[in-house]
């Protein structure tokens, strides 16, 4: 265990999936550094959520710099801050740029910044999925000994704390009514549509999960509305809720969710770390063995997956919720 550090830098920007991952190493960071003053470093979407995260007392959202004014200034903040350690769970070429500014005399850096004085060395830490692999680099820091590097024995994140401060926790659909609810998430990044089930498929999931006796709640940004609307054509009960969720309200649904279904994206990430029992749909846009949330989780692959079945996805549904399907809610 390091000698006992009082400042503290954590950097993790994007995106909403990694970021949630990465919540089981900033715990294992503040176990470690109980006493330490720690400053998260991250961008403006996660605000919100990590302030209101107990791993840190302070949160700069200027991690990635516009021009050289924002990085003189982003340096100049760093400097001024008298960080003695910094762990990186970026790695990224940015975290990278961020280590080679703070030149010279940068602090004890963990990470894979050129020159960083705590590498993370593991020659197959790109084939490790996030959780193992961010594990494996707090024990190469001196503060995991003990860390869980085999492929799964990582734990997942630990969203109780955001569980417990979140009003819509006591106001989730289905809280007052007999009927379970499945949280869909059929939307993702406009710019990686290779990732997303049709939302013709979703649409007639709904359908037969309705005709079981779920409700279905909709998720996404405001962005994926149209989406939400294709939904209720064929289930006009379905209730939207795309643009009106912040991420503590997303937790909250998912902890209290029957079902989540979705693509790999962020929202998803979000409801299984929260306890929902989970189908994740991939493509090969994405490797599940990297970056698939972890908990009771169905893991779908489809290389295109307009190829994927609604019966396979039912299928799944059923299998993951056995109790329901023993009373008769999954019922044929």
């Amino acid at each position: 265990m390091p000698r006992n550090i009082a400042r503290i830098l954590v950097i993790k920007l994007s995106a909403l999936g990694d970021f949630v991952l990465a919540l089981a190493a900033m715990k294992k960071i503040r176990e470690a550094h109980p006493k330490a003053h720690i400053t998260l470093l991250t961008t403006p979407p996660f605000e919100a959520l990590a302030r209101s995260c107990p791993y840190f007392n302070a949160v700069d959202t200027g991690g990635r710099p516009q021009g050289l004014a924002a990085w003189l200034d982003l340096r100049r903040r760093l400097k001024a801050a008298g960080f003695e350690r910094v762990y990186d769970l970026q790695t990224s070429s940015q975290s990278n740029r961020i280590f080679q500014a703070l030149r010279p005399g940068p602090p004890a850096w963990s990470g894979v910044a050129f020159g960083c004085s705590m590498p993370h060395r593991n020659p197959d830490r790109d084939r490790m999925h996030t959780l193992e692999r961010q594990a494996d680099q707090l024990m190469h820091a001196g503060i995991w000994p003990d860390a869980p590097t085999e492929p799964g024995s990582a734990p997942p994140p630990d969203l109780s704390w955001i569980l417990k401060g979140s009003a819509t926790a006591r106001s989730t659909p289905g809280a007052n009514r007999p009927r379970p609810y499945v949280l869909f998430v059929p939307g993702g990044s406009a710019h990686r549509m290779d990732k997303r089930w049709p939302v013709e498929r979703y649409s007639e999931l709904a359908r037969i999960l309705y005709g079981r006796g779920f409700d279905i709640v909709i998720i996404g940004g405001p962005q994926e509305t149209d989406l939400a609307h294709t939904i209720q054509r064929t289930t006009p009960r379905a209730r939207d809720l795309t643009g009106r969720t912040d991420f503590a309200a997303v937790a909250a649904l998912g902890a209290r969710a029957a079902l989540a279904v979705g693509n790999d994206t962020g929202p998803l990430h979000l409801a299984a770390a929260a306890g929902a029992p989970t189908i994740v749909l991939f493509s090969k846009a994405s490797d599940p063995a990297l970056s698939a949330p972890r908990g009771r989780v169905a893991i779908l692959r489809a290389d295109d997956l307009s190829d994927l079945a609604v019966a396979q996805v039912a299928q799944a549904a059923q299998a993951l919720v056995p109790p329901l399907a023993r009373q008769g809610a999954l019922a044929p």
